[in-house]
């Protein structure tokens, strides 16, 4: 998972929300464009064009708006902008394995979750170099929960991982790397380019380089 700042939800969006009256309250159902549409970009923005959970590039045609907390359990969300974000996955596949937004759908324990806009959420999880993700702590269920509920362990998503982790750390460079090399990967990969971008799975590579900088 990757951690999101929000920022000031669009103002068509908020416009739109202050129509309601007596005879009808907005709903999400509702909600067309262009306010949705402005509504998406604004999220794919405000996440530097990448997924909320699994952190791979996104852009409008291939994202879709995600409520953290399910429309289902929680009706009065449905329009908050703070439960709102951009996850991968567009249209769902029978030939396309389902993480991220698709996969977790109407579910949620609102117990064990972590959410995208807890600052620590990613020091929560640790990366290893085929790809793999797993919970930075054994004993912390609730990063076991959100791995196996977004599906973030899926064989696509794992080779995705490896590839850039591979691109970044060769055995060259693991084998000389220094405690300054790691920090400017770090810096790097936590800083959006010119457009505002991260790169793919630019939080993975940031993470990993600050488990190699531990002791």
């Amino acid at each position: 998972m990757r951690y999101v700042v929000k920022n000031q939800e669009p103002e068509s969006f908020a416009a739109w929300k202050k129509l309601a009256n007596r005879d009808w309250k907005p709903s999400y159902q509702d909600l067309m464009n262009p306010e949705k549409k402005e509504l998406h970009g604004s999220l794919v923005a405000e996440q530097g064009g990448t997924c909320c959970y699994c952190g791979r590039e996104i852009d409008l045609a291939d994202s879709h708006v995600e409520h953290f907390v399910p429309q289902a359990s929680a009706p009065d969300q449905a329009l908050d902008y703070e439960n709102l974000h951009a996850s991968c996955i567009r249209e769902r596949s029978p030939n396309l394995p389902l993480h991220c937004g698709h996969a977790k759908e109407e579910e949620l324990d609102q117990a064990l979750c972590i959410s995208p806009l807890d600052p620590t959420c990613e020091q929560r999880f640790k990366y290893a170099l085929d790809g793999a993700v797993l919970a930075a702590d054994p004993a912390d269920e609730s990063a076991a929960y959100m791995i196996k509920l977004l599906q973030l362990g899926i064989p696509s998503l794992r080779n995705r991982r490896q590839a850039v982790l591979e691109g970044v750390f060769d055995n060259a460079f693991l084998e000389s790397a220094t405690s300054a090399e790691l920090e400017t990967i770090r810096t790097v990969y936590r800083t959006r380019d010119n457009a505002g971008h991260f790169a793919d799975f630019a939080h993975v590579v940031a993470r990993f380089a600050e488990q190699l900088a531990q002791p």
